[in-house]
């Protein structure tokens, strides 16, 4: 399938190109869904094989933030950007103020956040040329990193998937596998040791597996061997598509719960892990914890708010799992099954 078949057989609204010649800026705005609300969504800072490939991740993404909003309730669209890292680029605040630039010139249709590669601090950067961002950092006022509180939901949505498989929502000896230590990563390790949990880490950053080696007694996995750890728990932490026609059949797990966005490479390898009789927890379910706290002031809550909503992510995440078991589909169509009612309840209420 094409860009532009993808585009628009997913219902994408708007696809923008900018670039900036002074910083080296080469940005994709993608604008998937503003029916329910004001379009929203990180900015991703990564490198790419090709434009391409960008384009693609940028589309996907924004399509992820649609329904992560729809099935956490929250009244807001998709989007999301990706900045294409070059080597060569050297001042980051450049190309940060440039980005501000350009969201500011969409006149508020689009609004950012931090994401893959980005920190509060650049948000701060966006800030100077923009009012249409936030988690900027606490010293300035703002939300700061929301990686916690994403974290903390992909618990709470671990908890659900536990108490169907084993009955029991207790983390104590059950074994998980992290994939990927980065900002999300490492609070979510943070907060299954806190909790009793065994753990398995890989990243292809030495010194972060170290630390949590250390720190909470994980055992090292190498990063291509992840998939095969004997665990309750496979938690993929890191980029997308990790869940694949090859990596399923060496998965050895219960559960496949964690905090990447679009962590299934083709919608039918959420059938393929039903079918192995793996727990698939959609990932737009389980990490909307994030997008809630960065979210809270727009909709007129307190931070304590914000922390009670992503505790529910383990009521919405059983309701997923109840919707796969009363239309006899699995978790994955269960998923997009819930959030398209919510989507279609916001729609009627306009």
């Amino acid at each position: 399938m094409n860009l532009f078949q993808y585009f628009s057989e997913h219902g994408h609204e708007q696809l923008i190109f900018s670039h900036d010649k002074k910083s080296g800026l080469r940005v994709i705005i993608s604008i998937h869904d503003s029916s329910s609300g004001r379009a929203l969504g990180g900015v991703r800072y990564r490198s790419y094989q090709s434009e391409e490939e960008a384009v693609m991740d940028a589309l996907r993404l924004s399509e992820g933030m649609t329904y992560k909003f729809a099935a956490a309730g929250l009244e807001f669209g998709g989007a999301k950007a990706v900045i294409i890292k070059h080597p060569e680029i050297t001042s980051r605040e450049e190309i940060f103020r440039a980005f501000g630039k350009i969201v500011e010139s969409l006149n508020g249709r689009f609004g950012t956040a931090e994401d893959v590669g980005t920190t509060p601090e650049d948000m701060a950067v966006i800030a100077s040329e923009t009012e249409h961002v936030t988690g900027l950092p606490t010293s300035m006022g703002g939300e700061g990193d929301p990686s916690p509180v994403t974290a903390l939901g992909v618990c709470e949505g671990i908890r659900a998937g536990l108490e169907e498989v084993f009955s029991d929502d207790r983390f104590e000896g059950r074994s998980i596998a992290i994939q990927g230590l980065g900002n999300v990563g490492y609070h979510l390790a943070q907060y299954l040791n806190g909790r009793g949990a065994r753990l398995m880490v890989a990243d292809v950053a030495e010194s972060k597996v170290k630390q949590a080696v250390t720190e909470f007694g994980a055992e090292r996995i190498d990063p291509d061997r992840i998939y095969e750890a004997d665990c309750d728990v496979f938690a993929p932490c890191a980029l997308g598509a990790t869940i694949n026609s090859e990596t399923i059949d060496r998965l050895r797990c219960r559960i496949v719960a964690g905090a990447a966005n679009n962590q299934l490479a083709e919608p039918r390898h959420g059938k393929l892990l039903h079918e192995k009789g793996v727990l698939y927890l959609p990932d737009f379910v389980v990490n909307a914890g994030g997008a809630m706290f960065l979210t809270h002031r727009m909709r007129g809550l307190s931070r304590a708010d914000a922390f009670k909503e992503t505790a529910a992510i383990r009521d919405t995440t059983r309701e997923v799992i109840e919707i796969s078991h009363r239309l006899n589909i699995a978790t994955s169509e269960a998923g997009y099954t819930l959030a398209r009612s919510r989507l279609s309840r916001n729609h009627s209420l306009k």
